[in-house]
C-alpha cells in the first residue's frame, strides 16, 4: 500500500494563493521615454514623482506549470512511501543446551528397545534425544559430550539438522572413559554466558559418577542457580553397580533441586521417551515473533517532476526569446 509519511505537509498547498492575495505585486523598474526639463515642469506643477515600476505579467504557461510544480513539491515534502508486505521473524525464546555422558560405559547394552531386544545405552540415547530436538522447532539448542572433560560439540543453532547428525555420530568413549559431570555443567554455564535469551535450560544425562571433574557438581549447580540457568538432569544405568560405573542418583537430584530443575531416572529405551515427553510438556514452546513492513521512498519522482516542469518552461521561454529576436526579412 501506498501512504504519506508526512501527510499535514498539504496543509501547504493554498499557500502561494494566500501570498499573492495578501502581499503587493512584485514590480520591477521598466525604461522608459525620457522627456527634456520632466523635474522643472513637475516641480512647477506641485507634483513629485516617483520611481517608475511595473507590474510583470504572467503568462498562460507560467498559470499551467507552476502549481503543477508546487504540487509536485508538496508532494514530495510529505514523503510517499510503499509500504511492502509484512516480514515476520520468529526470535527464539529459549536457549536449549544438552549434555550428554559419553563414557566407556555407555557401550553397556542393558536398555531394551519397544522389541524388547537388549541395545547399547548410547543406541537408545541417540534416538531419543533426536526426536526430542526435531520437537523443538522453536529454540535455539546447543550440544555437549563429556567423559573425562566436557567438549561443545556444537554451540546454540537453529539448524537442528545440524544437531541431530551429530547426535547420530556420538560413540561411546570418544570423550573419554571417565565422567566430568560438574565440568560439563560449568562448560554448560560458559556457554550461556553470551546468550541473550529469557530462558536458559541445561538437560544433563549422564549413566556414572563424577569422577573427573575439577569442579564438584554441586558447587557448578550453586553457579547455575546464580546466572539463573536451569539445569534438568536425568539418570540412567544402574545405581546398585560399584565404582565408576555406579550412577550418583543423590548429586544428579541435589543439582536439580538448586537449580530449579527436575531429577529423572531412565531405566529403559521408553523411560527415556516419557522423560523427554516430560521435559517438553515443562518447556513450553515459546517464540517470540517481530513482524515490520519494509518501507521503499517514491519522493524522488514527485520532486523530479517539479524539477522537470521548471526546465521545461525556462527550455521554452528561452526558444521563444529567440524565436522573437530573429532577425525578421523587410517585404519586397
Amino acid at each position: 500500500m501506498y501512504q504519506f509519511d508526512y501527510p499535514w505537509a498539504f496543509v501547504l498547498l493554498p499557500l502561494p494563493w494566500l501570498l499573492w492575495w495578501w502581499l503587493p505585486p512584485y514590480r520591477e523598474e521598466s525604461p522608459s521615454v525620457r522627456l527634456p526639463f520632466f523635474g522643472e515642469v513637475a516641480r512647477a506643477a506641485g507634483l513629485t514623482p516617483a520611481s517608475g515600476a511595473v507590474v510583470p505579467r504572467r503568462n498562460r504557461l507560467q498559470w499551467v506549470l507552476a502549481p503543477m510544480a508546487w504540487v509536485l513539491v508538496i508532494t514530495a515534502l510529505a514523503r510517499p512511501q510503499f509500504l511492502e508486505a509484512p516480514i515476520e521473524k520468529v526470535q527464539p525464546a529459549r536457549d536449549l543446551l544438552i549434555a550428554l555422558d559419553l563414557s566407556q560405559s555407555m557401550d553397556t547394552k542393558d536398555f531394551r528397545d519397544p522389541s524388547g531386544a537388549l541395545i547399547p545405552r548410547v543406541a537408545a540415547v541417540r534416538q531419543v534425544v533426536s526426536g526430542f530436538v526435531s520437537r523443538r522447532p522453536g529454540d535455539r539448542i546447543g550440544l555437549i559430550v563429556f567423559g573425562d572433560a566436557p567438549y561443545p560439540l556444537a554451540p546454540f543453532t537453529m539448524d537442528h539438522r545440524l544437531v541431530q547428525t551429530l547426535i547420530g555420530d556420538l560413540l561411546p568413549g570418544m570423550a573419554g572413559p571417565s565422567t566430568a559431570l560438574g565440568d560439563a555443567i560449568g562448560l554448560g554455564i560458559k556457554m550461556f554466558e553470551h546468550s541473550d535469551a529469557p530462558e536458559k535450560v541445561l538437560i544433563v544425562l549422564t549413566d556414572g559418577n563424577d569422577t573427573a571433574s575439577r569442579m564438584p557438581p554441586e558447587r557448578a549447580g550453586d553457579i547455575a542457580k546464580a546466572r539463573k540457568v536451569v539445569v534438568h538432569t536425568i539418570g540412567i544405568g544402574d545405581p546398585n553397580a560399584t565404582g565408576e560405573e555406579k550412577v550418583d542418583l543423590g548429586v544428579l537430584q541435589r543439582v536439580a533441586a538448586q537449580t530449579g530443575g527436575r531429577y529423572f531416572f531412565g531405566a529403559d529405551q521408553a523411560a527415556l521417551e516419557t522423560i523427554y515427553a516430560t521435559l517438553d510438556q515443562i518447556t513450553p514452546h515459546r517464540q517470540k515473533t517481530l513482524s515490520w513492513r519494509p518501507r521503499r521512498e517514491l519522493f524522488m519522482w514527485p520532486l523530479g517532476g517539479a524539477l522537470a516542469l521548471v526546465l521545461l518552461y525556462q527550455a521554452l521561454m528561452f526558444g521563444y526569446s529567440m524565436w522573437a529576436s530573429r532577425p525578421r526579412r523587410a517585404l519586397e
